[in-house]
């Protein structure tokens, strides 16, 4: 499905994820009383969040510019936090769910398992997030992560395994590894740290998850 060889180029460091702090944001994102469109909600990490970019640049604000070039009529709504954990997801879903979303991008798991959380834990954690974002109406795509593999295959796989698992028992839309359409042998579309996209790996990363979400959305979708 994604070449393992591409991952250890890329996630051999990313143990930086954890400590990555992201500048302080706002958790929810306020909108006029007559915006009608549907509402997509990104709910995951730095990456979401845009670490180490200037505003305007993360990949959920370069997807919301794709969206209304396309003149599809749905506001994102970005809430990413730095360093987040699905436990710590699971604990403010329901602020995600206060914004009434039709769709919920759950972009979490990657600071579990560089933190070598048990899998059970982290899959229960996704599992209730997904049947709460569901059971409120929300159309659920799920964006998968990997392990550097120095964190052993058994782990490794199995971590993995979470995502394939849920979003065949949920049937959900999955994106197998967020990052694989910017993974090359230089990194050069990712920042320093070879851990957060740069602006431009922001910009590919968004046309992997519009991907991803359009066959879920319409022209009319907010009727």
């Amino acid at each position: 499905m994604f070449s393992r060889f591409c991952f250890a180029l890329t996630l051999s460091l990313l143990s930086g994820l954890v400590q990555a702090q992201a500048p302080a944001r706002p958790a929810v994102q306020t909108v006029a009383a007559q915006d009608s469109r549907r509402v997509l909600v990104v709910f995951g990490d730095s990456i979401s969040a845009g670490y180490g970019l200037r505003p305007g640049q993360s990949y959920p604000d370069v997807l919301q510019r794709r969206l209304d070039g396309e003149k599809l009529p749905w506001r994102v709504v970005n809430m990413g936090i730095s360093g987040d954990t699905t436990a710590g997801g699971a604990a403010r879903m329901a602020t995600a769910i206060a914004q009434r979303p039709s769709m919920v991008l759950l972009e979490l798991g990657g600071n579990d398992g560089l933190r070598g959380t048990p899998l059970a834990v982290t899959r229960a954690n996704l599992e209730k997030m997904i049947v709460a974002f569901q059971a409120a109406g929300a159309q659920v795509v799920l964006a998968g992560m990997t392990l550097p593999p120095n964190y052993g295959e058994p782990y490794v796989r199995g971590f993995e395994k979470i995502y394939t698992d849920l979003a065949a028992k949920y049937k959900v839309a999955l994106i197998p590894f967020i990052l694989s359409d910017i993974v090359t042998k230089d990194l050069r579309y990712f920042l320093p740290d070879h851990v957060h996209p740069t602006a431009e790996g922001a910009e590919i990363i968004s046309c992997t998850v519009l991907k991803a979400i359009k066959p879920f959305m319409s022209a009319d979708a907010g009727n």
